[in-house]
């Protein structure tokens, strides 16, 4: 696993526990969505795997890296992109290119051109000229520029209008290199449906699940009925019909995964980790 998170403590100053023997791994090489509802902890969680902020107790590691340390090897490899970044407003974006790009030996500067052109954004205009979202552009593209081997991404789509956030998706995807994981929290599940590899909710303090999507399409089929099925796992009413979670049969093809579907039924504890156990279980016997 090439992140990992064991026994993880963590609270603010005079509140109450936010992780309390947290335990956590990614595979190396995945794209994984970090979901959970507002005040879940999910920036906290990518501020302490970048370092910024330290564990009570408990260990966290990134490859060999421990971030609390802020090792300058760690620092080469790691891009964190905040919800709230900080930005130097009389730098144009070419400049703050020459000055940030020099941090990361991986950096490539013709790729850093070919994603701001995909966004419609020019090197000479400077980052106060910009718009939020605009901002949160030059910032994503230059994220993924860095190639670093762990990339945090906070609330990658806040600010960005529709066009623009299946541009992101259309970046992601297309720079992306295989060693590399990235780690994108967010509340907007659909922006991050048809990118993630693998999805982790995080729920009072607990990874409630963290499974790979592919296998979660093999398990269950998520659909929509007139009727209310009954053997479903988790049902919602929508308009005049329902849609659904339940166990899929060898036979049928898999169907894609709602995001959506599947976060309201992990909350409503409709579907754990034990669900899928039991699914496997029931394919053996």
């Amino acid at each position: 696993m090439i992140v990992s998170v064991k026994d993880l403590n963590f609270s603010y100053p005079k509140r109450p526990m936010l992780f309390e023997g947290l335990q956590w791994s990614v595979p190396a090489g995945s794209v994984v969505g970090l979901l959970g509802k507002n005040g879940a902890g999910k920036s906290t969680l990518l501020h302490l795997l970048s370092g910024l902020l330290f564990p009570q107790s408990g260990s966290i590691a990134l490859g060999s890296h421990s971030p609390k340390e802020r090792a300058p090897a760690f620092l080469a490899e790691i891009f964190f992109l905040a919800d709230d970044i900080a930005y130097p407003g009389n730098m144009s974006i070419g400049a703050y290119e020459k000055v940030m790009g020099a941090f990361y030996p991986e950096f490539d500067s013709s790729q850093f051109d070919q994603i701001l052109a995909d966004f419609g954004l020019e090197k000479k205009v400077k980052l106060k000229e910009l718009s939020l979202g605009e901002r949160k552009k030059v910032f994503l593209s230059f994220g993924l520029s860095t190639n670093c081997r762990f990339l945090l991404f906070d609330e990658p789509t806040n600010g960005l209008d529709i066009p623009s956030k299946s541009v992101f998706r259309k970046v992601v995807a297309g720079n992306l290199k295989d060693e590399q994981t990235l780690i994108i929290s967010t509340h907007l599940v659909a922006d991050v449906e048809k990118l993630i590899d693998r999805v982790a909710i995080l729920n009072e303090g607990k990874i409630q699940l963290d499974a790979n999507v592919l296998e979660l399409s093999d398990r269950w089929v998520f659909g929509t009925s007139s009727n209310l099925p009954d053997e479903a796992l988790h049902a919602e009413k929508v308009g005049t019909g329902y849609q659904f979670i339940r166990s899929r049969n060898a036979q049928e093809a898999q169907t894609s995964v709602s995001l959506e579907l599947l976060f309201n039924a992990v909350l409503n504890n409709s579907i754990n980790e034990n669900s899928i156990l039991q699914t496997q279980n029931a394919e053996v016997l």
